[in-house]
């Protein structure tokens, strides 16, 4: 329905065109935004060259960075940066990736390099070189960011639970039950161990009891699990003959184009645990797949496992399976547990 501003009748059309400019200004500020980090990265990184040329080659030391930051300050009052600490970050970032960067054969390898890290802001380049250690990892983080847009508490999250040491390392037979390239992208979806420290559980829980404490904590369960997984729910029926099926926990990959079964074992892998997720897996391309759904995977997650076991377990299986352990550092003991007080009495003691 049509409504009148001040001599102007706006219209559905209007309507239509007005929300469509609204979006090309919101994209034309996020292309700025990215555009002035990348020119300021690129100041800094000329900056830092130039710190470590004139140290190196002029021998002036480390008091004429006050100098400097002096001279700049007062000469860029409106402008943040020029901080004698900044200048000290500076210079390092710029020399952990130039001297991590001296295997390189390539121009352009180093040249891509530049570019990577100069498309991500300031303060997730200062976590990742900090907190890294090497060149290699670092990079991992830096595409990862730049393909995920992490904040900088998750870039933070990532770093300090071990991604790049966990990501692509569970045992599977995505290789083989699955094609190129969705056999790669599978397998770099799968961490080996899955960390868990976000849930609190006693000493001696079961496995409702975790399946219980990951769907409560689902948010954090979907970050440790990575990007794409989107939650379906948990106990998902399945009828199969006669016989109805259960199954722990149903997801969708966005990236993948498939379902992910996904099978939660507080104890050590046993062989018939990954028979029992190849007939779910099996049963979900029969009876929920669609026509332009990729195949099923399934990961199976356990507390332990001897990995030679699992390799062997999965060279029968008709499907592509993931086999992972989780981590859980946060126990209480029983006694302990109970003695903490509830969320209700919290709110009640704050109240009052």
């Amino acid at each position: 329905m049509a409504s009148r501003e001040v001599g102007f009748v706006v219209t559905e059309e209007y309507r239509s065109w007005i929300n469509d400019v609204k979006m090309r200004i919101k994209q034309s500020q996020i292309k700025a935004s990215v555009k002035i980090n990348y020119e300021l990265l690129d100041l800094y990184w000329e900056l830092g060259r130039d710190i470590v040329s004139k140290q190196e080659h002029a021998k002036w030391g480390d008091s004429f960075l006050n100098v400097m930051s002096k001279d700049l300050q007062k000469a860029f009052p409106g402008m943040s940066g020029f901080s004698t600490q900044n200048l000290k970050h500076i210079r390092y970032w710029y020399r952990f990736y130039s001297e991590g960067a001296i295997g390189l054969q390539l121009v352009t390898q180093f040249e891509t390099l530049e570019k990577m890290v100069k498309s991500i802001p300031w303060g997730h380049n200062q976590r990742i070189v900090y907190k890294c250690n090497d060149i290699n990892e670092a990079l991992f983080y830096v595409q990862k960011t730049m393909d995920n847009n992490w904040s900088r508490n998750v870039l933070e999250h990532q770093i300090d639970s071990g991604l790049y040491e966990r990501q692509g390392k569970a045992i599977t037979n995505f290789q083989v039950k699955l094609p190129v390239p969705q056999s790669d992208l599978a397998e770099q979806t799968l961490k080996d161990p899955y960390n868990f420290d976000f849930l609190t559980l006693r000493e001696e829980y079961n496995e409702k009891e975790l399946e219980d404490a990951l769907v409560n904590q689902i948010t954090q369960f979907l970050l440790e699990l990575g990007t794409g997984f989107s939650y379906l729910g948990r106990q998902v029926h399945i009828k199969v003959g006669e016989s109805d099926f259960y199954m722990d926990l149903l997801f969708y990959h966005v990236r993948l184009h498939c379902y992910v079964v996904v099978e939660l074992k507080t104890e050590k892998f046993k062989p018939e645990f990954a028979g029992k997720l190849n007939f779910y897996v099996t049963a979900v391309n029969k009876n929920m797949k669609a026509e332009q759904d990729n195949q099923t995977i399934g990961i199976l997650i356990c507390k332990d496992k001897d990995d030679v076991v699992a390799e062997y377990s999965l060279d029968d299986m008709s499907q592509p399976i993931g086999i992972a352990q989780y981590e859980l550092t946060k126990v209480l003991r029983e006694e302990f547990r109970s003695s903490l007080p509830t969320i209700e009495e919290i709110e009640s003691k704050l109240s009052k």
